[in-house]
């Protein structure tokens, strides 16, 4: 992106962020007008109700460009780093795997791999794309995939990953200085696994392209497959069940939070059937807040999709503040309650006994696994005369601590 066009950019985006505030503004004396109609009358004006739908489509449209603005300004360049560009072992591999991905010669990019005694490359399981390439892969997935971006995410070089916890912690307690000290109680350990799936992209190219020396490999192959892979493993991360996929935080036990035990998500009823209450619909929000540990609350947020965010962005709070607030800078979140709002379009919308909304702590409460490397197989054969890239990495997820996490329930159990 050239100087003249990243401050185009910036125009644009501070044009939408004005834009974004006016019509939130034009939003709240609507909502207002509304309120005071069925104050008085029972009921709201027809024109006053299509005028604040028209209004809230707006304030979306331009959240959503907004949002895909700072998502294009955030995305890195794929280029190698000043470290790996001194580094002849990384430069020998980056010209290997352009070699192959061009012409299919692959004899270079073998030779590479054996020597490092990688697992897995060659013919059949692909070959691996050089480091830097991966981490921006990665990096760019992160500014894609929502709950990526607030979880905990941790790379390994084996197909699953353990992590100990304690069921109970040890025995602990005050003593005088000259008491005896009891001895502690037997902790009870357990195993969590987190197995990394595989999931796969196969973007196609021509051979024109493939033999253009201006156009950069790495980053194209890293557009193609980018959003592809954050879509997927986003979608995952919410509703996955664990069967050749990582599971969800939807999709564990659930429990209210007076029968919540270890390995359930606990969950806050909104006492009306696929809906808010009828009066005082905030205050179910104020309840799934302080369902959550203090501890937990400092680095809390929602997660619910925009069409569950456009319902309570109406709440008005007793001292008549809204409780939605517009982002208060350009890229910064949208905030409820004071917290950050996350949106993920793979949250339910709101139904009968939907779980539309969490809030917690994903960083301690989510942990995303991503095994090392992301592997290319090249496959000029089964799409002629196109030449396929069959693309791979092995990512797994799974709730990993349950008590930081709280569901909202639209329902009356």
């Amino acid at each position: 992106m050239t100087s003249i066009e990243m401050k185009s950019s910036v125009q644009t985006a501070a044009g939408d962020f004005e834009a974004l505030h006016r019509a939130f503004a034009a939003f709240q004396e609507t909502n207002d007008q509304r309120l005071d109609q069925i104050e008085s009358r029972l009921s709201s004006d027809v024109i006053t109700e299509e005028k604040l739908a028209r209004i809230d489509r707006a304030i979306d449209e331009t959240k959503r460009r907004i949002d895909a603005q700072a998502l294009e300004r955030s995305r890195p360049k794929l280029e190698l780093n000043a470290k790996s560009a001194d580094d002849p072992q990384a430069r020998e591999h980056k010209a290997a795997f352009r070699s192959y991905v061009r012409s299919g010669e692959a004899g270079d990019l073998r030779a590479i791999e054996e020597k490092a005694m990688s697992v897995g490359s060659g013919p059949d399981g692909g070959y691996l794309v050089p480091v830097p390439a991966e981490a921006e892969i990665l990096r760019r997935m992160a500014n894609i995939s929502p709950i990526r971006a607030i979880a905990s995410v941790r790379e390994i070089s084996t197909a699953t990953f353990k992590k100990a916890f304690s069921l109970s912690g040890p025995a602990s307690g005050w003593v005088a200085e000259a008491d005896a000290r009891p001895q502690s109680a037997n902790q009870q350990i357990a195993d969590m696994s987190f197995p990394a799936m595989e999931l796969y992209a196969m973007p196609a190219a021509t051979q024109s392209l493939l033999d253009d020396a201006a156009v950069d490999i790495e980053k194209w192959i890293a557009e193609e497959i980018d959003t592809v892979f954050a879509e997927q493993e986003g979608a995952a991360f919410v509703n996955g069940n664990g069967v050749n996929n990582p599971t969800g935080f939807l999709s564990y036990t659930k429990s209210t939070t007076a029968a919540w035990s270890w390995g359930k998500t606990a969950y806050v009823v909104s006492g009306a059937a696929g809906a808010f209450p009828a009066s005082n619909p905030s205050d179910v929000l104020v309840d799934l807040v302080y369902a959550t540990r203090a501890g937990y609350r400092q680095n809390a947020r929602f997660v619910m999709n925009r069409k569950t965010q456009a319902a309570i962005r109406k709440f008005k709070a007793s001292t008549g503040e809204y409780l939605w607030c517009p982002p208060t800078s350009i890229g910064a979140p949208a905030t409820l309650l004071n917290f950050p709002l996350v949106e993920a379009e793979d949250m339910p919308d709101i139904a009968a006994d939907s779980f539309s909304i969490a809030f917690g702590d994903f960083q301690r409460g989510y942990l995303v696994v991503d095994r090392r490397g992301i592997r290319i197989l090249r496959d000029p054969y089964s799409s002629k005369p196109y030449v396929l890239f069959y693309t791979t990495k092995r990512v797994g997820g799974g709730i990993q601590d349950f008590d930081a996490i709280k569901l909202l329930k639209f329902g009356t159990v």
